[in-house]
């Protein structure tokens, strides 16, 4: 079984050392730079660039630079998604965004983990599990989720929140660790009264 193979499966696998995902990481990081370093009115390029990052991006995604992907390959991200400035996808595991979900700046999604014991984190070792996002997911300002968490469909996880655990859809959740704080309610609605 290759590094990849192994890393595809959820298995323990050498992330550090191994010729083939090092090769498609730097092929990632260079496309990462070209996009953060193309004009931000150069819509062509960096849709182009973005393209051949993210093979599996939706219609009218916006994704403010920088932005980093260690693969991008295993990257989901649905259409009307938003990935504000400084956003990272560390796709080792896939990584899916629903459609309409809204990351705000400086968010990480982090599919990898590595052992506890120093020796053997010393040898490269990493597993990484899925992240999923449903559809019309909010993640404020400097979110972190972790691996194997999924988030239902239309919640909102506060700003500096940690995602350890999977978080049920229509709630609000934040804290560290991020905790269910309550539902949305139809009182969570933007009346013409209410609006400025």
């Amino acid at each position: 079984m290759t590094e990849k193979e192994k890393m595809d499966a959820g298995l323990w696998y050498d992330a550090n050392f191994d010729p083939e995902l090092l090769a498609a990481r730097t092929k990632a990081e260079e496309l990462c730079a070209s996009f953060n370093t193309a004009a931000p009115g150069d819509t062509e390029t960096r849709q182009t660039l973005l393209r051949a990052l993210i093979p599996g991006l939706g219609k009218d995604v916006t994704i403010l630079s920088p932005f980093y992907a260690d693969y991008g390959a295993n990257c989901r991200i649905g259409d009307g998604s938003f990935l504000n400035h400084g956003v990272y996808l560390m796709d080792g595991a896939p990584i899916t965004l629903g459609k309409n979900c809204f990351l705000g700046p400086n968010c990480g999604l982090y599919t990898a983990n590595h052992p506890l014991n120093a020796a053997q984190r010393a040898l490269g070792l990493e597993r990484a599990l899925p992240i999923t996002l449903g559809d019309d997911v909010w993640l404020g300002g400097n979110v972190v989720i972790l691996q194997g968490v999924t988030i239902g469909s239309g919640s909102v996880i506060g700003a500096g929140s940690v995602v350890t655990h999977d978080i049920p859809p229509g709630v609000v959740a934040a804290g560290n660790p991020c905790r269910v704080l309550r539902p949305i309610t139809d009182a969570d609605r933007i009346t013409p009264e209410s609006a400025p």
